[in-house]
This record gives structure tokens, C-alpha cells and sequence, in this order.
């Protein structure tokens, strides 16, 4: 799999980086794209700033997906108007953002955005203080750099999202050699590559996402300086990564997204602590991984609800029973131990992806519910059934006992006892009191006053 995603292929273009001040038209008849296969409302947005004499297109992945019979999820325009031009002409617009300014257009449930044509950025602070800032290792801090079409092309991370489609016309403007990689199936960045991800770093998860999504292979100078600039996702702020991050996790190739982030060293930066288990116990900890990691894809694929509380629970697991263990030499007694660790561990992992409280919260229920899985006797078991967190925990269980977890064969028992009746339930509960007293792991008995003795022999006779 990774061999292929990582193709060495290049396919005889003009020029290494792909810079073109006119586009390749492809006219309709060149095509399989038709206006109908878009948005309504997208379509009518290009077609009223076209009326009102400005450059506007359907752009990016609708384009890139149309192509490859995939079903878009949004449909973004772009357009020489700017962002309060666009609003004066729709009533059901807002700008939004700061570092990269934008209009969302409202269609009900709908959102169109658009977003005005950017040119590249001044390599100094001199050249345009007021619209542009990158930082020391040239990251660009602020994107409202307003351009031609031609320069929003060249500014556009990769080919394959570099295409332009007017609907009225049904041409594709391509600037990009966009369609050659979508035939291709490469991805490939456009400009030099390490400019491009050091003025953005999360381009190259971004390079990531695609390959596993598309099932492409990256074009051998786009995946060649990743390792290396790899380190530079940790100047990316927490809040943006977690977004990244649900992008990457949450649309149904996880796993091989995982292998490919794992490869490019591009894991570490996004999961320090995991990364460290990776290295410590390489085969529970992938195996656990990529086996949430496979149960998430096949519930997308199933158009079941995945929740990020889960998956974050699996990927920060295999670092948490070191540390706890760690505690536990300082002489902590064990379930402080967890509970500390786990603390620990989700506030160091929130410096690096802002995972939410909605979410962080879960994640410790969740591990909570593996120390309290084991205890079963009297009522104890009904009560964890009923627990709100129970069928999560007890996935989570099952979960690593397919990486290799001993657990004495309480997943099975949990299982058992789900499809159980209440008479047999009891039956279940009297067996296990019986084996632990046989096995001596039973409490100690208290000795019963002769009168409550008394009571209990009554009540056993009625």
C-alpha cells in the first residue's frame, strides 16, 4: 500500500513546478462534467457575479471529485470579486475569518463558500505589511493577499485542486496540468515543495489525506522533504490540528491514513506520547490502532456514528498504562495511579490537538470503565450495564483484546452476559463468586451476629 501511495513517477509536463500564466481550456465536448451534476445554488452564485462583470467559477475538490464520479461533499466558488462585493450583491451572506478572509452564502441547510481570487505573498514584511505576514520559518500568518486568477492557480496547494469549471460556458480552466494528475492519480504540490509546506505545514497532512482518500500515490518530490519538516507541525495551533485531525481519522480510510502518517514521521508531532508507545511496544500499539482504526472506517462506510471521544481514547491507550505503572513505583496505589496518569496524559496530548472538553471527558469514562469491567460481583454488574458508558467501554474492551490484551476472558463473559436473562444472570454472578472463593480471590466473609444468622437461616427455610 505505502509503496504505491509514494510513486515515483513524473509525468513529461512543462516545467518541474508546473508554473503557467494561461491555462489549458478543455471545453465541454472534452469533459465529463455537466453543470447539472452541481449545486443549484452554487451554479446561480457564478452566474450572478458573472452578470454583475466579475470572474467567477466552481473550483477545487467539487471539480477534482466530479471527475473521479465521486459525489461531492461541498461546493466552494471562487471568484475577482472581494469578500464585501460579494456580500453586496447576496442578502444570505457573511464574511468570516480573519487570517483568510471569506464569504458564506446561505441556502437553508446549504452553505456555498466563496472566496476570492488570492495571489502568492510577498517573500518580506516590507513588500506588503498591511495584507500579509509570514513568520521566521515563513509561515504565512494572513491570507488575504487579493490576486488574478491566474496567481490564485499558482497559490493552490496541489494540481489536482487547481481546476476551474464555468458552468455557463462548461469549459475547465486548468493551470496546473490538474486533469494529467487526476489521470495520473498523483498527488502533487504545486511551486517547490518546501516553500509550500513551510508556508503551511498542514499541507503536508493535507498531502496525506488525499493519497488515502483518493487512493493516489504523492509524486516523489512532493512526499520528499515531509520527514524533515515533519517537526514543524508543532507550530501549528492545537485548535487547527484537531480540526485536521478529525478530517484525516473521520472519513473512512483511517487506517491506511494512519500507515502513511506512521511512514512519514508525521505521527510524533500529532501524538507524542503514542508515538513514544509505538517505539516501546511497536506490535500491541499498532495493532490496537489500526484495529479502532479499521472499526472507524467500516462504521463510515456503514453510515453509522463515529465519535472522536473513541478514537482518541485508542490512539492515547498504549501510553497510558507506562505511566500509570510509573506512578505506582512512587508508590501510588493503582487506581490514583490511572486516574493521574490519564489526566496527565489527555492535558499534555490537548498542548498538541485541542480535543475538546465534550470529548475529553468521555475518553477518561471510557478508560474508567476498563478498571471497573473486571469487578462484577453482587450488584455491581447490572449497574455498569446500565451505565451510559457501557456499550463504549465494552467495545473498547473487546478492542484490546484483539491487540493482544489478557483479560482472563472477560470480554467473552460481558458478551455472555449481555444475552442473558435475569435468572441466568444470578446463575453467572454465583458462579463467579464461587471461583474467586475457590481461587481465594474473594473477599473475606464478616462474621454475621447470631441474631442476623437467625434471620437469614428463617428466611432461607420459608
Amino acid at each position: 500500500m505505502l509503496k504505491k501511495l509514494f510513486q515515483s513517477f513524473r509525468p513529461p509536463v512543462r516545467g518541474t513546478h508546473h508554473k503557467r500564466t494561461t491555462p489549458e481550456v478543455i471545453n465541454s465536448g472534452q469533459h465529463s462534467l455537466q453543470r447539472g451534476q452541481f449545486s443549484r445554488h452554487a451554479v446561480s452564485i457564478v452566474e450572478r457575479l458573472q452578470n454583475a462583470g466579475y470572474q467567477a467559477y466552481l473550483v477545487g475538490g467539487c471539480v477534482r471529485d466530479q471527475l473521479l464520479g465521486i459525489t461531492p461533499k461541498d461546493f466552494d466558488v471562487a471568484t475577482s470579486a472581494t469578500p464585501e462585493q460579494v456580500r453586496a450583491e447576496f442578502r444570505n451572506a457573511r464574511i468570516i475569518g480573519r487570517r483568510f478572509k471569506l464569504v458564506h452564502i446561505h441556502f437553508g441547510r446549504e452553505i456555498i463558500e466563496v472566496a476570492t481570487f488570492r495571489a502568492n505573498h510577498p517573500e518580506s514584511e516590507e513588500e506588503n505589511s498591511h495584507t500579509s505576514s509570514r513568520n521566521e520559518s515563513g509561515r504565512i500568518l494572513r491570507d488575504n493577499v487579493y490576486g488574478t486568477l491566474e496567481e490564485d492557480a499558482q497559490r493552490r496547494d496541489f494540481t489536482i485542486n487547481a481546476l476551474y469549471y464555468d458552468p455557463v460556458s462548461e469549459r475547465i480552466l486548468d493551470y496546473a496540468n490538474g486533469v494529467h494528475d487526476i489521470r495520473n492519480r498523483l498527488i502533487r504540490l504545486i511551486g517547490d515543495p518546501t516553500q509550500r509546506y513551510q508556508e503551511d505545514p498542514v499541507r503536508m497532512l493535507r498531502a496525506v489525506r488525499f493519497a488515502a482518500k483518493l487512493n493516489f500515490g504523492i509524486e516523489k518530490h512532493t512526499v520528499q522533504p515531509i520527514r524533515q519538516l515533519a517537526p514543524m507541525l508543532r507550530e501549528i495551533p492545537a485548535a487547527r490540528l484537531f480540526e485536521e485531525s478529525l478530517k484525516l481519522f473521520l472519513s473512512g480510510q483511517a487506517a491506511d491514513t494512519f500507515e502513511m502518517l506512521v511512514d512519514l514521521e508525521l505521527f510524533d508531532p500529532l501524538f507524542p506520547a503514542s508515538a513514544e508507545a509505538l517505539e516501546e511496544h511497536p506490535t500491541y500499539t499498532h495493532t490496537l490502532i489500526s484495529q479502532a482504526l479499521i472499526n472507524t472506517d467500516l462504521r463510515v462506510k456503514q453510515g453509522k456514528p463515529v465519535t472522536p471521544a473513541f478514537l482518541f481514547a485508542a490512539m492515547l491507550w498504549p501510553a497510558l498504562p507506562g505511566r500509570a505503572l510509573r506512578l505506582q513505583s512512587r508508590g501510588m496505589p493503582p487506581i490514583p495511579a490511572m486516574n493521574e496518569a490519564a489526566h496527565e496524559l489527555i492535558a499534555e496530548q490537548c498542548q498538541r490537538i485541542a480535543i475538546p472538553k465534550r470529548f475529553t471527558m468521555p475518553i477518561r469514562e471510557i478508560w474508567d470503565m476498563q478498571e471497573r469491567l473486571p469487578r462484577r460481583s453482587g450488584k455491581r454488574a447490572d449497574l455498569l450495564l446500565d451505565n451510559p458508558r457501557f456499550r463504549a467501554g465494552y467495545d473498547f474492551l473487546l478492542l484490546r483484546e484483539s491487540a493482544g490484551e489478557e483479560t482472563d476472558g472477560l470480554g467473552q463473559w460481558w458478551t455472555d452476559y449481555q444475552d442473558c436473562n435475569d435468572s441466568e444472570r444470578r446463575d453467572m454472578i454465583r458462579e463467579l463468586g464461587s471461583r474467586d472463593e475457590g481461587a481465594g480471590a474473594g473477599p473475606r466473609k464478616r462474621k454475621r451476629s447470631p441474631s442476623k444468622r437467625k434471620r437469614a437461616d428463617s428466611a432461607a427455610g420459608e
